[in-house]
């Protein structure tokens, strides 16, 4: 047995470790990037052999080698990793000599390459700094390219190990010094940075060694010697980089530096770093951190006093101010942005100067805030809020100067100063500072800037002083957490804040606010303690403060909102609620019941935009409050007082705010609740004085209002309201400007008759219905409407329109609370409105039409008001109404949102009309068909929308006459039981008890059905899908089968003489504008005489056919005409069809030969003649039969001209042929105009339609693989055609998709789909056709063997149904899986596992044996197609049936598992799973062998490039899991790393699964490693891969001295091998990876002392030489 040792020791480790250093050059990234990770992983175990490996291949320099940089980087890695007794000084200069000759033998700076060595050479450092510098010395002598890379190096080594580097600064300073001086400007950068990084690795020795000082004299002297160069030469430089690299450097010297040298170089280092802040940020950030530094070093000077005063500091200061105004830009370093981190430096600055002298900072800090010069000011504000806290026992006898300087700047309009001031106030209260009486001045300041909107932007946006993007938003934002944390953090504030906030409410310029004020009142009232007693007292001990009546009149129109920010409505309602203790006792029981309901319907935004009428419900929930309010209250003094506050606030809104409307009401509803007249009329003059009538919503809330206070003070309004009208326009200064002026009399009289007129609506709409009739007859009946008649204006119209609207409802309110009254002069009133609507020829408003057509929207709501009040409507008068409004019919479809709410209100007028219209049943019908016959213009129009509309209409009037009938109407348009339903009362009407019911009741003669029937009936098949829902009333997916439905229903239900109305009438409906409107009602028309037509007179049927005939005449469409006859051959019969069929079928072949039948005039006669034998009830289906008759008995023949034949035999197949081209002709004729009669003849013959159809689809494709196409494309059209007529919509679309592929699998899978979609749609034919097809099976024709085994292999599946007929399609299957067809080979097999799973026990060995022969099949598709057959018999197969032959299938799976076919392996793979399932029993230990046989395949291929392989083999391993019965093998297979497409989880479940194999079945590992290794010549790069990865991780992990003598030699000998010759990458790369499985295994360990016996012998040799020496 072979050792580790011995196995490591045979193992060409140095040149596996030479094969991965030269794929660090391979062309592609995935190699290079396995090599660097092999040569990482295996650096630590022998880090000599490739270093040594490493160092071979970098004699030649870049030149030779192409990744220069991936060798040093693996080199610096191996270095890093040597112990210290495997450093060898010798060769480690050997090393950093070639690292040191590669950088110099170029001029660049900063490549890949260079910076990759110089890591080599800092890592050499870490072993042997001396030796390492000692090599950067020698280059740095003289003039040289090289002297910026060996310094940048030296920096490099000084930043990674400050420990080492720090004693010998001064050797390198030394070395240095000398050579500053000629340094270039391009280089001057990189020297400056060393000095940097130097410095700084003193500095951490420092805080490492306090003790140990590296800075002698020399060192000292060298430091000083430079940082003079720096800063008087290089600083100077005219290169902006030197200046800032010298910069940066001088920031870290100046802690090194004697304090006399800094004390001198301070007047010429501090304005160098100062010019350096007119550069950018990242620049001024640099100079920042170079300034913190010298602070700290001038100031904070352990050994003497500050080397700056404060005199000479005002200077950095004044420069720094301005520096926090820097925007933050977009460049990212580190976590923060350059602004904020050059922020934070600054006030670190600042602090340094604090400590020293804190009050002369103040001072200054104060200054520059009085300067007023805004960048000054805002970063001196900056710093004192940053300083505030730190400095705060320093600054507090100086509060009263920083309160004086913060109320200087309150009236400043910068946006960035009034946020830094609001965060300094902030502060200041934080720390108490605010005291006195600026204390409420800094409050309210908060508060103002509480309220900023974005409509502040303009006014607040105009200076350039901004820290990062300060908007409106931002600063209102700042404001408003900073008054909440003044009011939740600090209790001193509350004092000052309470009841001080409760002013803030008040003020208009304060609204924007009110949100925030009231939670922090809120937050205050919660937190104070027994505030019920204080409250009250608090309140009143300061006269300021508004009273409860202002602040309830304020917050309740402020609620108006309920989707203002910060939840408005919400903070107004909780702080109501805290302040309840200011107002009536009785009022906080309500409000704590009431005010939650309100909150909860606001809570939720989103869900109340949903809403569009939200804004209407929530204002009507705010004036119901307040009423109820009021009520509970019943303190008249305090109700008067709460009116007067009312009052008071109107000039707090500007007219066209929608509060102010909301205002109007809240006076309303209480002066509703006040019983003094005189103040009401006072209040009623004030409040119109106060509205602005000129603004639409001003307007409304003031007639609402008008209307509150009309349900208790009814006479005052209406006094007020006459004293308008009669005042309009009668002063003699408007008299005077209307003599000059029309528009301003016009404009100015519209606004207040429009105000009148609305004031009039509302104040009948509220007023009490016992008083109202009286009301409204005055105003009526004097004609004081009329003279609000006379307005221009769009809104004007539309105000006066719903004012007449209003005065309609009160009267049907008056009814419904049983004081019910006629309104006087309804018609006059409707003409009012009929006026109102109508264009106005002299307006020019902008956007008139789309007013216009809001106007006419409410007009017709209006005039549904007034038809649905009595008394009833004349007949004049109805059609005055419909004269003027069933033109809205025709408006075009935009806008839509205007269009349809209009033409939902004409509908609902002409079903008012008709409601409350006519005395009986026939007055009634009378009414409903003259409504019908006005709409039928639009019901039957050729502009779609109109048709939807004009059905509607019709629809919607049905449905009211009908309830009508039924259950009386409903003034309001209720459907069903309502308490508005009037019921025909018979003893109302006199006689009408004694009368029968036919006089109430309408007659169906009356009705005209049949002529109401052929009108609407072409809507129901529609080409618009909404228009045939809304005529049929059906939403079902076929139109054509609701079509059909309803013809069928309405010929059985229309009476004999409804039927002859309907087909007397029948022409305009066949003539219809939509061409299938008017096939439906020819098809409807052929269906009624082919039902009812016996029951027809001869009168009736001439009749009848004149109508027809007078359709045919006006029909253009030549399709439409054919059909027409067809309908007209229904009345007749025909005798001896089978001649009449033979001699047409000649006659029409022969055309077919001769003529170009497309180009006859008038078209051809034979599809004329085709179309009415198809379309007659008797001969269709005689002719039908006959042609498939010769479909069955002839077929196409090749022609071959180059053969010689027998004429008579040509001349005959030519006739068969022309016979056979002429039937299909027909067909398609039949198919195309058999109508409702051929599509009856098609479906009872459905069978042999089809069978012959298919039959023929085979022998036409096999025609076109010849060339000849066109008997497939006529085949084609008739089978498409076919498809139509029976419905088969589906199988059409299959047709149209595939049905001219010449690809035999395709067509022959068109067939299968076509059989598929009959099976589904029609399986009673399923039996039939399938009998066709078992006897065609035997025809000498292979493309239609073909066609019948595609159509056999999918109806089996239906089959279950017919026993006896399924054993004899099983019999039949199985007798031709020998055709010498493979197509059909394959087909029948489909067919036997297609066997429905009720039956498929009876036949499961017969189906696994035919299977299993066709295995071994010599063609590969019938292979594939057994094996996918055998997947799918397996799911239900029986042990007893697979276990016999389980060996068998076994090993022909396994050998169809290396197959090229894809989906062949994939298959194969899921099929060997599937049989896990039966080899549980007396086969269980033979197929486990079989398993093992295949499981390393599986292995491989769960890689595989093709995804449907890899998913077999997951699954197949899943199912060996519970078989192989290994613990922990199931958890590995359902894990994520096998479920995975990464490569990188692939490799982690291979290593997891050889740890397992090993461990659990080492006897097998032989075996496994024979099939792994033969697979490395597999087809497919990829599983090359696999096979390598899987072998190197089963012999990397085995301990089996056997296994690991056999094959760890011979796999690294392959590996070797692919990693050199192969031409995949990923082979490369899979090799590469391997090489470190097996490297860092156990079992080769003594490789990891190997060495390249060159570099071995070239050390000896260096070695002897340096002994010489």
């Amino acid at each position: 047995m072979a050792s580790s040792s011995s196995i490591g020791g045979s193992l060409p480790a140095p040149e596996a470790v030479q094969v991965l250093v030269s794929s660090l050059a391979d062309e592609s990234p995935m190699v290079r990037e396995a090599s660097m990770a092999s040569l990482k992983d295996i650096s630590p175990l022998n880090p000599l052999l490739v270093l040594d490996c490493c160092s071979a291949v970098s004699r030649g320099g870049r030149r030779r080698f192409g990744n220069m940089a991936g060798v040093f980087q693996v080199m610096a890695f191996g270095v890093r990793a040597l112990d210290k007794k495997d450093i060898d000084a010798s060769y480690m200069g050997k090393l950093a000599k070639i690292a040191t000759a590669e950088i110099i033998s170029s001029k660049e700076l900063n490549a890949d390459w260079q910076r990759a060595a110089a890591s080599l050479l800092v890592s050499i450092g870490s072993h042997l700094p001396d030796l390492m510098i000692e090599e950067i010395f020698l280059h740095l002598s003289g003039p040289s390219s090289a002297l910026p890379a060996m310094v940048q190096i030296l920096a490099d080594f000084a930043s990674a190990d400050a420990m080492q580097f720090t004693p010998r600064l001064k050797g390198v300073l030394s070395r240095v010094l000398p050579i500053l001086g000629n340094v270039r400007d391009a280089h001057r950068p990189i020297f400056a940075n060393a000095f940097k990084c130097w410095c700084q690795a003193v500095g951490q020795y420092n805080v490492d060694f306090p003790s140990d000082s590296p800075l002698d004299g020399d060192v000292m002297s060298f430091l000083n010697s430079a940082f003079e160069l720096l800063l008087r030469v290089w600083a100077a430089s005219r290169d902006l980089k030197v200046r800032i690299s010298s910069v940066e450097a001088l920031g870290q010297m100046v802690g090194l530096i004697t304090r006399t040298q800094l004390k001198a170089a301070l007047p010429r280092l501090v304005p160098t770093i100062l010019e350096l802040y007119k550069r950018e940020q990242d620049i001024a950030l640099i100079a920042t951190y170079s300034l913190y530094n010298l602070l700290n070093a001038s100031l904070l000077s352990e050994t003497g006093p500050p080397l700056l005063d404060f005199e000479e500091l005002t200077v950095i200061l004044s420069t720094l101010l301005p520096v926090i105004c820097m925007n933050n830009d977009s460049k990212e370093h580190s976590d923060f942005s350059v602004g904020l981190k050059t922020y934070n430096e600054v006030q670190r600055c600042f602090l340094t100067v604090g400590s020293v002298y804190p009050e002369d900072l103040f001072t200054f800090l104060l200054n520059k805030c009085r300067l007023k010069e805004e960048p000054l000011t805002f970063g001196a504000l900056c710093v004192l809020k940053h300083l505030l806290p730190r400095s705060s026992e320093a600054w507090h006898n100086k509060r009263p100067l920083l309160l004086d300087a913060v109320k200087s700047l309150l009236d400043e309009q910068n946006i960035g100063i009034g946020k830094a001031l609001s965060e300094l106030i902030v502060v200041m209260a934080s720390h108490c500072y605010l005291v006195g009486p600026y204390a409420e001045l800094f409050v309210e300041y908060l508060v103002c800037h509480c309220a900023l909107s974005e409509h502040d932007r303009n006014d607040l946006e105009s200076s350039q002083v901004q820290i990062g993007s300060v908007c409106p938003t931002e600063l209102r934002a700042i404001c408003e957490k900073g008054l909440l944390l003044l009011t939740i953090t600090i209790p001193e504030m509350e004092h000052i804040l309470w009841p001080f906030l409760l002013k803030m409410i008040i003020p208009q310029a304060y609204t924007g606010a009110v949100a925030t004020v009231c939670r922090c009142i809120a937050e205050l009232c919660r937190h104070r303690s027994s505030y019920n007693n204080n409250m009250l007292s608090d309140c009143k001990a300061r006269s300021d403060i508004p009273n409860p009546e202002e602040l309830f009149a304020r917050l309740v129109v402020l609620l108006h909102n309920p989707l203002a920010r910060e939840q408005l409505a919400t903070q107004i309602l909780t702080v109501l609620c805290y302040l309840a203790p200011l107002f009536p006792r009785n009022i906080n029981l309500f409000w704590q019941d009431e005010i939650p309901k309100m909150k909860a319907y606001v809570s939720d935004p989103e869900d109340l935009e949903l809403d569009p009428s939200y804004q209407e419900t929530w204002d009507d929930m705010i004036i119901n409050f307040l009423a109820e309010s009021l009520d509970v209250i019943q303190d008249t003094d305090w109700v008067i007082s709460l009116g007067n506050a009312f009052t008071k606030q109107y000039s707090l809104y500007a007219p066209d705010d929608e509060h102010s409307a909301l205002l109007h009401r809240g006076l309303g509803i209480l002066l509703q609740k006040v019983n003094d007249r005189g103040y009401v009329r006072g209040k009623i003059d004030w409040m119109y004085k106060q509205a602005n009538i000129a603004i639409p919503t001003n307007r409304l809330g003031l007639a609402k209002a008008m209307g509150l206070v009309a349900a208790s003070h009814l006479d005052a309004v209406l006094d007020k309201l006459k004293d308008i009208l009669d005042n309009v326009g009668q002063s003699i200064f408007q008299r005077f400007l209307a003599f000059f002026s029309e528009s301003y009399r016009t404009e100015d009289s519209d606004d207040v008759h429009a105000a009148l007129a609305l004031m009039y609506g509302y104040a009948a709409r509220y007023a009490p219905s016992m008083v109202i009739e009286a009301r409204i007859d005055a105003l009526v009946g004097t004609n004081m409407l009329s003279r609000l008649l006379h307005v221009h204006h769009p809104t004007a119209k539309q105000a006066v329109i719903t004012a007449i609207d209003l005065l309609g409802r009160a009267v049907i309110n008056a009814a419904e609370n049983g004081a019910p009254f006629p309104l006087k002069r309804r018609d006059q009133l409707l003409d009012y409105i009929l006026t109102l609507m109508g264009r106005d020829e002299t307006d020019g408003f902008a956007d008139s039409s789309l007013e216009l057509l809001h106007t006419q929207a409410l007009a017709l709501n209006a005039c549904t008001t007034l038809v649905s009040v009595e008394p009833k409507l004349t007949i004049e008068t109805r059609n005055h109404v419909m004269k003027a409004t069933l033109g809205f019919f025709a408006l075009p479809n935009d806008p839509i949102d205007v269009i349809n709410p209009l033409i939902d209100n004409l509908i609902t007028l002409l079903c008012a009309i008709l409601l409350t219209s006519g005395e009986d049943g026939r007055s009634r019908a009378e009414q409903l068909l003259h409504i019908l016959r006005q709409i039928d213009q639009y019901v039957s129009s050729s502009v779609e929308y109109q048709r939807r509309r004009g059905c509607l209409a019709v629809y919607e009037m049905l449905v009211k006459f009908r309830m009508l009938c039924v259950s009386g109407y409903c003034a309001l348009g209720c459907r069903g039981s309502c308490t508005h339903s009037k019921q025909i009362d018979r003893t109302l009407h006199g006689n009408f008890s004694n009368l029968p019911s036919a006089f109430v009741l309408p007659s169906r003669e009356a009705l005209s059905l049949g002529d109401r029937v052929i009108m609407y009936l072409p809507r129901c098949a529609d080409t618009n899908s909404e228009v045939r829902k809304i005529s049929a009333q059906d939403a079902s997916i076929d139109p054509s089968e609701v079509f059909n439905r309803i013809v069928a229903s309405v010929c059985v239900l229309l009476t004999k003489d409804e039927l002859v109305g309907t087909l007397h009438g029948c022409m305009p409906a066949i003539c219809d504008k939509i061409k299938q409107s008017a096939e439906g009602a020819i098809q409807a028309v052929i269906e009624f005489v082919t039902k009812r037509g016996i029951e027809l007179s001869e009168t009736d049927v001439s009749r009848t056919t004149q109508s027809l005939l007078s359709a045919a005449v006006h029909v253009t469409e030549k399709q439409l005409r054919l059909e027409v006859l067809g309908a007209i051959s229904s009345l007749s019969e025909n005798t001896n069809a089978k001649i009449v069929f033979n001699e047409v079928l000649a006659a029409a072949g022969r055309d077919i030969v001769t003529k170009d039948i497309s180009r006859l005039r008038g078209g051809w006669p034979m599809q004329d003649a085709f179309h009415a034998f198809s379309q007659h009830i008797v001969l269709s289906v005689l002719f039908l039969e006959h042609l498939i008759s010769v479909l069955n008995q002839t077929h196409f023949t090749k022609s071959d001209p180059g053969k010689g034949e027998n004429s008579s035999l040509l001349s005959e197949t030519q006739l068969e042929d022309e016979i056979l081209q002429a039937a299909i002709f027909a067909l398609t004729a039949f198919f195309k105009g058999g109508g409702k009669v051929g599509k009856r003849a098609v479906e009872q013959s459905y069978s042999s339609v089809l069978a012959a159809l298919i039959l023929q689809f085979g022998s036409c494709h096999g025609l076109a693989s010849s060339g000849q196409h066109e008997p497939l494309r006529a085949l084609l059209t008739s089978f498409q055609a076919f498809c139509e007529c029976v419905g088969d919509l589906e199988m059409g679309k299959f047709l149209a998709r595939d049905g001219e592929q010449n690809e035999k699998e395709k067509w022959i899978n068109l067939i299968g789909d076509l059989a598929g979609c009959i099976s589904i749609k029609r399986p009673k034919e399923v039996q039939n056709i399938c009998k066709i097809f078992t006897k065609s099976l035997n025809r000498q024709e292979k493309t239609q063997r073909e066609a019948a085994a595609a159509a056999l292999s999918e109806f089996v599946c239906y089959s279950s149904g017919f026993s006896s007929l399924l054993e004899e399609m099983v019999e039949v299957l199985c007798r031709h899986v020998s055709d010498e067809s493979p197509a059909v080979r394959c087909l029948c097999l489909r067919g036997l596992v297609k066997i429905p799973s009720v039956h498929i026990y009876q036949y499961t060995n017969q189906v696994l044996g035919v299977i299993l022969s066709l295995l071994d099949d010599l063609d590969e598709s019938v292979q594939l197609t057994a094996v996918s057959c055998l997947l799918t018999i397996l799911d239900s197969s029986p042990n007893d049936a697979v276990e016999p032959i389980l060996l068998n299938l076994s090993v022909r799976l396994r050998n169809l598992q290396i197959s090229m076919n894809v989906k062949m392996r994939a298959d194969a793979f899921a099929a060997f799973g599937a049989l896990s399932n039966y080899g549980v029993g007396a086969h269980k230990d033979a197929f486990i062998e079989q398993i093992h046989a295949t499981l390393p395949r599986l292995i491989l291929h769960l890689h595989d490039d093709d995804l449907a392989v890899r998913h077999a083999c997951r699954n197949t391993l899943k199912r060996f899991a519970t078989l192989m019965e290994i613990e922990g093998l199931l958890a590995l297979f359902n894990s994520h790393s096998i479920n995975s497409d990464h490569r990188s989880d692939y490799e982690d479940f291979v290593r997891d699964f050889t740890r397992q194999f090993v461990q659990h079945l080492s006897s097998r590992v032989d075996t496994y490693m024979v099939s792994t290794i033969q697979a490395f010549d597999a087809p497919w790069p990829i599983i090359q891969a696999n096979a390598i990865y899987v072998s190197s991780s089963i012999v990397s992990l085995s301990n089996d001295q056997h296994i690991l003598a056999l094959y760890f030699t011979q796999v690294f000998g392959l590996l070797v091998s692919k990693m050199s010759r192969s031409a995949d990458a990923v082979v490369r790369a899979t090799s590469s990876s391997a090489f470190g499985l097996l490297l860092k295994s156990t079992n080769s360990i003594s490789w990891r002392v190997a060495r390249l016996e060159r570099a071995d012998s070239g050390r000896k040799g260096h070695d002897s030489e340096s002994a010489k020496k």
